[in-house]
């Protein structure tokens, strides 16, 4: 990897069990992280929040959005990322029960997206998507769901936040994907995968780098495709101040 880490940050989702915001925010200065990606809840008071972060030394390296709230508060969204100083968003997910959908559909999905992207450049705002393991599944005309999101989107700026572990949990290979899809890559979610049949009380995944997934190869792959943050995440952790401690040891060590 190059002699320059990549910076670091911790998805605030994974603390969501651990307290309320200060807590959570307290967990993520006492782990070492200086920056954290923030979800839609904490975009509603951006004052707020951004006081929040001043007084932990903490800064907002991106977040996550809804698609709701760009269809119905993509402004109000910008002027919060503005306060928060975030120049970068991520759409994370679509309804559960959109997520059978036909092809037409993603394609459609990867239109809006990009509409919204635009609408966001005027800000400085850059949009991308992150995905999951259902946009995996095989569509009509023999491409995936991811596929047909970025055909849609075209040639327009829709960038992509790669979930590793999801790409692996959903049987795809995640280095293959990174060169087929490599151009919109601007973050990574660094997460892990336990061993079959271990930690089912936090869904099978596992603190990055106690886990299967190689990680060393992955960063390595992730930095080459255009990743310009490494963003620690863990869906369900039993114990999320361990999981922010292991994350920062791990991802600091991993980068030298």
């Amino acid at each position: 990897m190059s002699s320059t880490p990549l910076p670091i940050s911790i998805q605030i989702y994974s603390l969501r069990n651990a307290g309320d915001l200060d807590r959570q925010l307290d967990i993520v200065r006492d782990a070492g992280f200086d920056q954290v990606e923030l979800t839609g809840g904490q975009l509603e008071d951006a004052f707020a929040t951004r006081a929040k972060l001043d007084d932990r030394g903490l800064v907002a390296s991106s977040a996550h959005v809804g698609l709701a709230a760009l269809r119905e508060r993509r402004d109000a969204t910008a002027q919060a990322c503005r306060e928060l100083g975030i120049t970068r968003l991520y759409m994370p997910a679509v309804p559960a029960a959109e997520r059978d959908s036909p092809a037409a559909y993603w394609t459609a999905l990867g239109r809006e997206l990009a509409g919204h992207a635009h609408a966001l450049a005027g800000s400085g705002i850059r949009l991308g998507y992150h995905n999951h393991d259902w946009e995996l599944k095989t569509q009509e005309d023999g491409r995936t769901a991811l596929d047909l999101i970025f055909a849609g989107a075209g040639e327009d700026p829709l960038d992509w936040q790669v979930d590793v572990a999801w790409l692996v949990r959903g049987g795809a290979d995640p280095l293959v994907l990174l060169r087929r899809h490599g151009a919109r890559v601007s973050s990574a979610h660094a997460k892990d995968l336990a061993p079959a049949g271990e930690k089912l009380d936090e869904d099978g995944w596992a603190d990055v780098g106690h886990g299967t997934l190689d990680w060393p190869t992955l960063a390595a792959a992730c930095r080459q495709a255009g990743a310009r943050c490494l963003v620690a995440e863990h869906d369900n952790p039993s114990d999320p101040a361990r999981f922010a401690r292991n994350a920062h040891r791990f991802l600091s060590k991993l980068q030298g």
